[in-house]
Protein backbone atom coordinates (compact mmCIF):
# COMPACT_ATOMS: atom_id res chain seq x y z
CA UNK A 1 0.00 0.00 0.00
CA UNK A 2 1.18 3.40 -1.03
CA UNK A 3 1.54 6.20 1.52
CA UNK A 4 -1.37 8.25 1.38
CA UNK A 5 -2.42 11.70 3.84
CA UNK A 6 -5.51 11.36 5.82
CA UNK A 7 -8.49 14.68 6.33
CA UNK A 8 -10.80 13.99 9.16
CA UNK A 9 -14.15 15.64 7.56
CA UNK A 10 -16.14 17.61 10.06
CA UNK A 11 -19.16 19.07 7.22
CA UNK A 12 -20.56 17.38 4.28
CA UNK A 13 -19.42 20.75 2.59
CA UNK A 14 -16.00 19.94 3.80
CA UNK A 15 -16.04 16.39 2.64
CA UNK A 16 -17.50 17.12 -0.61
CA UNK A 17 -14.92 19.64 -1.51
CA UNK A 18 -12.26 17.54 -0.64
CA UNK A 19 -13.16 14.55 -2.77
CA UNK A 20 -11.39 15.36 -6.05
CA UNK A 21 -12.74 11.92 -7.28
CA UNK A 22 -14.84 8.65 -6.96
CA UNK A 23 -13.26 5.30 -6.18
CA UNK A 24 -14.44 4.25 -9.74
CA UNK A 25 -12.33 7.11 -11.26
CA UNK A 26 -9.63 6.82 -8.88
CA UNK A 27 -8.63 3.48 -10.26
CA UNK A 28 -8.83 4.62 -13.78
CA UNK A 29 -6.41 7.80 -14.13
CA UNK A 30 -3.52 9.19 -11.85
CA UNK A 31 -3.31 12.42 -10.52
CA UNK A 32 -1.12 13.78 -13.46
CA UNK A 33 -4.00 12.41 -15.87
CA UNK A 34 -6.20 14.37 -13.87
CA UNK A 35 -4.47 17.65 -14.13
CA UNK A 36 -4.00 17.81 -10.04
CA UNK A 37 -1.15 16.58 -7.66
CA UNK A 38 -4.36 15.68 -5.02
CA UNK A 39 -6.25 12.60 -5.68
CA UNK A 40 -8.61 12.30 -3.08
CA UNK A 41 -11.22 9.78 -2.13
CA UNK A 42 -13.83 9.29 0.28
CA UNK A 43 -13.82 6.80 2.89
CA UNK A 44 -17.19 5.60 5.16
CA UNK A 45 -16.61 2.25 6.74
CA UNK A 46 -13.61 1.60 4.35
CA UNK A 47 -14.23 -2.16 4.25
CA UNK A 48 -13.70 -1.90 0.29
CA UNK A 49 -11.57 1.03 -0.13
CA UNK A 50 -8.98 -0.46 2.37
CA UNK A 51 -9.20 -3.87 -0.05
CA UNK A 52 -8.55 -1.64 -3.09
CA UNK A 53 -5.69 -0.18 -1.24
CA UNK A 54 -3.94 -3.16 -0.08
CA UNK A 55 -4.70 -4.78 -4.11
CA UNK A 56 -2.77 -1.85 -5.53
CA UNK A 57 -5.54 -1.01 -6.97
CA UNK A 58 -6.02 2.36 -5.65
CA UNK A 59 -3.50 4.96 -5.10
CA UNK A 60 -5.20 8.11 -3.55
CA UNK A 61 -2.65 10.66 -2.33
CA UNK A 62 -5.78 11.42 0.42
CA UNK A 63 -8.56 9.75 1.74
CA UNK A 64 -10.92 11.55 3.52
CA UNK A 65 -13.38 10.50 6.25
CA UNK A 66 -16.99 10.50 7.22
CA UNK A 67 -17.03 9.39 10.62
CA UNK A 68 -16.73 12.31 12.21
CA UNK A 69 -19.73 14.68 10.43
CA UNK A 70 -22.50 14.40 12.80
CA UNK A 71 -25.89 13.23 11.56
CA UNK A 72 -24.89 10.87 8.81
CA UNK A 73 -25.38 7.50 10.88
CA UNK A 74 -28.68 8.47 12.24
CA UNK A 75 -32.74 6.81 11.26
CA UNK A 76 -35.12 9.17 11.45
CA UNK A 77 -38.53 9.58 10.39
CA UNK A 78 -39.86 12.11 7.41
CA UNK A 79 -42.04 13.40 5.96
CA UNK A 80 -45.10 11.60 4.39
CA UNK A 81 -44.47 8.51 6.90
CA UNK A 82 -40.62 7.92 4.78
CA UNK A 83 -37.82 6.63 6.50
CA UNK A 84 -34.05 8.61 6.33
CA UNK A 85 -31.31 6.18 6.79
CA UNK A 86 -27.86 8.26 6.97
CA UNK A 87 -25.09 6.89 4.74
CA UNK A 88 -23.39 6.23 7.58
CA UNK A 89 -25.59 3.99 9.24
CA UNK A 90 -23.82 0.25 9.78
CA UNK A 91 -25.76 -2.47 8.32
CA UNK A 92 -25.55 -4.31 11.91
CA UNK A 93 -27.67 -1.20 13.11
CA UNK A 94 -30.05 -1.01 9.52
CA UNK A 95 -30.89 -4.87 10.83
CA UNK A 96 -31.66 -4.23 14.15
CA UNK A 97 -33.68 -0.70 14.17
CA UNK A 98 -37.09 -1.63 15.17
CA UNK A 99 -38.64 0.66 12.39
CA UNK A 100 -36.97 -0.85 9.76
CA UNK A 101 -37.35 -4.24 10.68
CA UNK A 102 -41.28 -3.44 11.29
CA UNK A 103 -42.04 -1.76 8.24
CA UNK A 104 -39.39 -2.50 5.83
CA UNK A 105 -38.30 -6.32 6.66
CA UNK A 106 -37.54 -7.18 3.42
CA UNK A 107 -34.28 -4.71 4.16
CA UNK A 108 -33.31 -5.65 7.44
CA UNK A 109 -33.36 -9.14 6.37
CA UNK A 110 -30.78 -8.35 3.36
CA UNK A 111 -28.25 -6.03 6.45
CA UNK A 112 -28.72 -9.23 8.31
CA UNK A 113 -27.56 -10.93 5.48
CA UNK A 114 -24.31 -9.37 4.20
CA UNK A 115 -20.90 -10.08 4.98
CA UNK A 116 -19.88 -11.59 8.75
CA UNK A 117 -20.96 -10.02 12.30
CA UNK A 118 -17.85 -8.09 12.50
CA UNK A 119 -18.16 -6.72 8.82
CA UNK A 120 -21.68 -5.58 9.09
CA UNK A 121 -20.44 -3.59 13.17
CA UNK A 122 -18.36 -1.69 11.18
CA UNK A 123 -19.87 -1.54 7.10
CA UNK A 124 -22.19 1.20 6.33
CA UNK A 125 -24.88 1.34 4.13
CA UNK A 126 -23.74 4.21 1.83
CA UNK A 127 -20.59 2.41 1.36
CA UNK A 128 -22.12 -1.01 1.00
CA UNK A 129 -24.01 0.66 -2.16
CA UNK A 130 -20.92 2.56 -3.62
CA UNK A 131 -18.51 -0.42 -3.18
CA UNK A 132 -16.85 -1.98 -6.51
CA UNK A 133 -17.93 -4.78 -7.85
CA UNK A 134 -16.35 -8.35 -6.40
CA UNK A 135 -15.36 -9.70 -10.09
CA UNK A 136 -12.39 -11.15 -9.67
CA UNK A 137 -10.98 -9.77 -12.80
CA UNK A 138 -11.44 -6.63 -11.79
CA UNK A 139 -9.95 -7.16 -8.14
CA UNK A 140 -6.75 -8.78 -9.51
CA UNK A 141 -3.77 -6.09 -10.70
CA UNK A 142 -2.71 -8.64 -13.36
CA UNK A 143 -6.15 -7.89 -15.47
CA UNK A 144 -6.70 -4.48 -17.26
CA UNK A 145 -10.13 -4.99 -17.95
CA UNK A 146 -12.86 -2.61 -19.36
CA UNK A 147 -14.04 -1.63 -15.97
CA UNK A 148 -9.99 -0.45 -15.16
CA UNK A 149 -9.56 1.07 -18.77
CA UNK A 150 -8.83 -1.78 -20.70
CA UNK A 151 -10.21 -3.21 -23.52
CA UNK A 152 -11.59 -6.65 -22.80
CA UNK A 153 -13.98 -8.26 -20.51
CA UNK A 154 -12.35 -11.25 -18.95
CA UNK A 155 -15.01 -12.90 -17.68
CA UNK A 156 -17.43 -13.56 -20.84
CA UNK A 157 -14.95 -16.37 -21.78
CA UNK A 158 -12.85 -17.16 -18.68
CA UNK A 159 -14.23 -18.04 -15.37
CA UNK A 160 -17.60 -16.79 -14.93
CA UNK A 161 -19.30 -18.99 -12.60
CA UNK A 162 -20.55 -16.12 -10.22
CA UNK A 163 -21.28 -13.67 -12.97
CA UNK A 164 -24.32 -11.87 -15.11
CA UNK A 165 -26.75 -14.03 -16.37
CA UNK A 166 -28.82 -10.97 -18.11
CA UNK A 167 -27.00 -7.96 -19.45
CA UNK A 168 -23.91 -9.46 -20.00
CA UNK A 169 -23.34 -8.93 -23.30
CA UNK A 170 -20.23 -6.03 -23.13
CA UNK A 171 -19.34 -6.65 -19.15
CA UNK A 172 -20.29 -9.33 -16.78
CA UNK A 173 -20.42 -7.91 -13.44
CA UNK A 174 -22.98 -8.30 -10.89
CA UNK A 175 -23.96 -5.51 -8.48
CA UNK A 176 -22.34 -6.81 -5.50
CA UNK A 177 -24.51 -4.95 -2.56
CA UNK A 178 -27.42 -7.20 -1.34
CA UNK A 179 -29.20 -3.87 0.33
CA UNK A 180 -29.84 -2.61 -3.60
CA UNK A 181 -31.83 -5.29 -4.02
CA UNK A 182 -34.26 -5.03 -1.05
CA UNK A 183 -33.85 -1.00 -1.43
CA UNK A 184 -34.91 -0.35 -5.56
CA UNK A 185 -37.77 -3.14 -4.74
CA UNK A 186 -38.64 -0.81 -1.59
CA UNK A 187 -38.45 2.66 -3.87
CA UNK A 188 -35.57 4.37 -2.66
CA UNK A 189 -34.02 7.74 -3.12
CA UNK A 190 -30.63 8.12 -2.96
CA UNK A 191 -29.42 12.17 -1.68
CA UNK A 192 -26.46 13.36 -2.46
CA UNK A 193 -24.81 16.78 -1.87
CA UNK A 194 -21.62 18.91 -3.61
CA UNK A 195 -19.42 21.28 -1.68
CA UNK A 196 -21.53 24.41 -3.36
CA UNK A 197 -24.35 22.99 -0.83
CA UNK A 198 -26.52 21.71 -3.22
CA UNK A 199 -28.13 18.45 -3.56
CA UNK A 200 -30.10 16.43 -5.69
CA UNK A 201 -31.88 13.61 -5.23
CA UNK A 202 -32.22 10.61 -7.63
CA UNK A 203 -34.39 6.82 -7.38
CA UNK A 204 -32.01 4.84 -6.53
CA UNK A 205 -33.04 2.28 -9.41
CA UNK A 206 -31.64 5.36 -11.44
CA UNK A 207 -28.34 5.94 -9.72
CA UNK A 208 -26.84 2.72 -10.53
CA UNK A 209 -25.16 2.99 -14.00
CA UNK A 210 -25.29 -0.01 -16.76
CA UNK A 211 -22.34 -1.04 -18.68
CA UNK A 212 -24.20 0.14 -21.82
CA UNK A 213 -23.80 3.70 -20.19
CA UNK A 214 -20.65 3.89 -18.90
CA UNK A 215 -17.84 0.65 -18.44
CA UNK A 216 -15.99 2.19 -16.02
CA UNK A 217 -18.38 2.83 -13.33
CA UNK A 218 -21.61 1.16 -11.46
CA UNK A 219 -23.08 4.70 -10.04
CA UNK A 220 -24.04 8.43 -10.85
CA UNK A 221 -21.76 9.86 -8.13
CA UNK A 222 -19.93 12.94 -9.27
CA UNK A 223 -16.31 14.02 -7.95
CA UNK A 224 -17.01 16.41 -5.07
CA UNK A 225 -20.24 14.83 -4.51
CA UNK A 226 -21.06 12.71 -1.02
CA UNK A 227 -23.93 10.22 -0.62
CA UNK A 228 -25.59 11.27 2.46
CA UNK A 229 -28.60 9.49 3.19
CA UNK A 230 -31.51 7.09 1.73
CA UNK A 231 -35.32 7.56 2.02
CA UNK A 232 -37.61 4.88 2.02
CA UNK A 233 -40.90 5.77 0.80
CA UNK A 234 -43.86 5.08 3.23
CA UNK A 235 -44.56 1.41 2.43
CA UNK A 236 -48.62 0.77 0.88
CA UNK A 237 -50.76 -0.31 3.63
CA UNK A 238 -51.30 -3.60 1.90
CA UNK A 239 -48.01 -4.39 1.17
CA UNK A 240 -46.06 -7.51 1.96
CA UNK A 241 -42.21 -7.93 1.19
CA UNK A 242 -39.78 -10.54 2.07
CA UNK A 243 -36.10 -10.95 0.69
CA UNK A 244 -33.72 -14.43 0.20
CA UNK A 245 -30.39 -15.42 -0.63
CA UNK A 246 -28.66 -18.42 -1.29
CA UNK A 247 -24.69 -18.76 -1.40
CA UNK A 248 -22.67 -21.94 -1.65
CA UNK A 249 -22.10 -21.70 2.57
CA UNK A 250 -24.14 -19.87 4.93
CA UNK A 251 -22.00 -18.26 6.36
CA UNK A 252 -20.32 -14.90 4.83
CA UNK A 253 -19.95 -15.45 1.61
CA UNK A 254 -21.43 -13.34 -0.94
CA UNK A 255 -25.17 -14.97 -2.36
CA UNK A 256 -25.12 -16.57 -5.72
CA UNK A 257 -28.78 -15.06 -6.01
CA UNK A 258 -30.31 -12.86 -4.17
CA UNK A 259 -34.18 -11.56 -4.15
CA UNK A 260 -36.10 -9.24 -3.19
CA UNK A 261 -40.80 -8.71 -3.44
CA UNK A 262 -42.91 -6.67 -2.44
CA UNK A 263 -46.85 -7.89 -2.90
CA UNK A 264 -49.85 -5.03 -2.90
CA UNK A 265 -52.62 -8.04 -2.08
CA UNK A 266 -55.76 -7.03 -2.54
CA UNK A 267 -58.86 -8.32 0.59
CA UNK A 268 -59.58 -11.21 -1.74
CA UNK A 269 -56.06 -11.90 -2.22
CA UNK A 270 -55.52 -10.98 -5.58
CA UNK A 271 -52.14 -9.61 -6.44
CA UNK A 272 -52.55 -5.38 -7.28
CA UNK A 273 -48.76 -4.94 -8.08
CA UNK A 274 -45.71 -6.70 -7.86
CA UNK A 275 -42.04 -5.71 -7.70
CA UNK A 276 -39.57 -8.54 -8.07
CA UNK A 277 -35.79 -7.37 -8.25
CA UNK A 278 -33.25 -9.72 -8.52
CA UNK A 279 -29.53 -9.09 -7.19
CA UNK A 280 -26.11 -11.33 -8.02
CA UNK A 281 -27.81 -11.27 -11.43
CA UNK A 282 -26.57 -8.05 -13.68
CA UNK A 283 -24.51 -5.62 -13.46
CA UNK A 284 -27.53 -3.69 -11.38
CA UNK A 285 -30.25 -4.88 -9.38
CA UNK A 286 -32.52 -6.30 -12.14
CA UNK A 287 -36.08 -6.13 -12.12
CA UNK A 288 -37.99 -8.94 -13.09
CA UNK A 289 -40.66 -7.06 -15.51
CA UNK A 290 -41.71 -10.85 -16.80
CA UNK A 291 -42.55 -11.96 -13.34
CA UNK A 292 -44.09 -8.71 -12.12
CA UNK A 293 -46.52 -9.01 -14.62
CA UNK A 294 -46.97 -13.00 -13.92
CA UNK A 295 -48.75 -11.88 -10.74
CA UNK A 296 -50.29 -8.95 -11.58
CA UNK A 297 -54.11 -9.92 -11.11
CA UNK A 298 -53.38 -13.30 -10.06
CA UNK A 299 -54.62 -14.60 -7.06
CA UNK A 300 -50.60 -15.96 -5.28
CA UNK A 301 -50.23 -19.43 -5.06
CA UNK A 302 -47.83 -22.24 -5.29
CA UNK A 303 -48.89 -22.81 -9.28
CA UNK A 304 -48.67 -18.64 -9.99
CA UNK A 305 -45.62 -17.94 -7.47
CA UNK A 306 -44.09 -21.21 -10.33
CA UNK A 307 -45.09 -18.94 -13.26
CA UNK A 308 -43.91 -16.29 -11.92
CA UNK A 309 -40.18 -17.78 -11.49
CA UNK A 310 -40.41 -19.22 -14.62
CA UNK A 311 -41.15 -15.66 -16.42
CA UNK A 312 -38.21 -14.11 -14.53
CA UNK A 313 -35.61 -15.87 -16.25
CA UNK A 314 -36.91 -14.45 -19.34
CA UNK A 315 -34.16 -12.92 -21.75
CA UNK A 316 -31.37 -14.81 -19.48
CA UNK A 317 -28.37 -15.32 -21.27
CA UNK A 318 -26.13 -17.68 -19.55
CA UNK A 319 -22.72 -17.38 -19.78
CA UNK A 320 -20.61 -21.22 -20.09
CA UNK A 321 -19.96 -21.37 -16.37
CA UNK A 322 -23.28 -19.83 -14.95
CA UNK A 323 -26.13 -21.81 -15.98
CA UNK A 324 -27.16 -23.24 -13.09
CA UNK A 325 -28.54 -20.07 -11.93
CA UNK A 326 -31.65 -20.12 -13.99
CA UNK A 327 -33.14 -22.71 -11.85
CA UNK A 328 -31.96 -21.59 -8.40
CA UNK A 329 -33.30 -18.08 -9.39
CA UNK A 330 -36.53 -19.67 -10.68
CA UNK A 331 -36.54 -21.52 -7.12
CA UNK A 332 -35.52 -18.36 -5.44
CA UNK A 333 -38.31 -16.48 -7.03
CA UNK A 334 -40.75 -18.84 -6.03
CA UNK A 335 -39.94 -19.20 -2.54
CA UNK A 336 -39.73 -14.90 -1.77
CA UNK A 337 -43.21 -14.53 -3.75
CA UNK A 338 -45.14 -17.37 -1.54
CA UNK A 339 -42.94 -16.05 2.14
CA UNK A 340 -43.82 -12.31 0.77
CA UNK A 341 -47.49 -13.36 0.72
CA UNK A 342 -48.20 -15.89 3.66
Amino acid sequence: MIGFAWTSARTISEAAVAATATVAGAMTASPEAMGRDDLSVVKAGGIDLVDLMKENLLAPTRVVSLTGIPGLDRISEAAAGSLRIGAMVTLASLADHPQVRRRYAALADAARGAASPQIRNVATLGGNLLQRPRCWYLRAQQYRCLRKGGGHCYAIAGENQYHAIFDNGVCAIVHPSTAATALVALGATVELASGDGAARRVLLEDFFVAPDRDLQRENDLQPQEILTAIELPAPPTKARMAYRQQGERDSFDWPLADVAVVLELAPGGQCQHATVILGAAAPVPHRAKAAEAALAGRHIDESTAREAGRAAMDGATPLAHNAYKLPLFETLVRRTILQAAA
